[in-house]
């Protein structure tokens, strides 16, 4: 029983140690280095009691398994927690053909900042609109995109401002 107690227990501290690293590391990317270095001292902390307490019985292979098993674990669940907490911007790009509805209004309209301009694509003319939204937003932004025009390309990729500006007071707060 006690060692399945300290198998538990070391699964546990890994599932702790890898997300709050998923965590640090997701920090660190969008430019919170003291909050990053804060998680990265916690996960130290749990890595040792994890580590301390497989390197206390070395002949336990449900130790071992308990430790790739926590660490599986915690990887999956740190990716959760930092989507759920999603700290940080996103550029959204919205690619659709001139002669469709543009979706821009109605992302202004709901409180987004959006930029336009024209482009040739590869099957004639299309308009190419811009948005720098907060993570947490994107699913709204995105229901309005495709409730306007289902079939407008869009993409999101994570950004890092360089500076804050005017520009960041004026994002939707809904």
């Amino acid at each position: 029983m006690e060692l399945a107690l300290a198998a538990a227990s070391i699964f546990a501290l890994r599932i702790a140690d890898v997300a709050l690293g998923t965590l640090r590391i997701g920090f660190l990317v969008r430019g919170r280095p003291w909050l990053a270095g804060a998680l990265g001292f916690a996960e130290s902390l749990v890595w040792l009691a994890a580590a301390a307490q497989v390197f206390a019985n070395l002949d336990s292979p449900l130790q071992f398994v308990a430790y790739a098993a926590g660490y599986a674990a915690g990887t999956v669940v740190g990716v959760q927690v930092e989507r759920w907490v999603a700290v940080g911007d996103m550029l959204m790009r919205i690619v659709a053909p001139v002669d469709t509805i543009s979706s821009a209004r109605a992302l202004r309209d709901a409180g987004f900042v959006v930029t336009e301009m024209n482009a040739e694509g590869r099957n004639g003319q299309v308009r190419v609109a811009f948005s720098v939204l907060p993570r947490r937003k994107v699913r709204r932004a995105l229901r309005i995109v495709r409730s306007v025009n289902p079939d407008a390309f869009v993409t999101f990729e994570g950004t890092t401002p360089s500076r804050m500006t005017p520009f960041h007071a004026g994002r939707a707060r809904k």
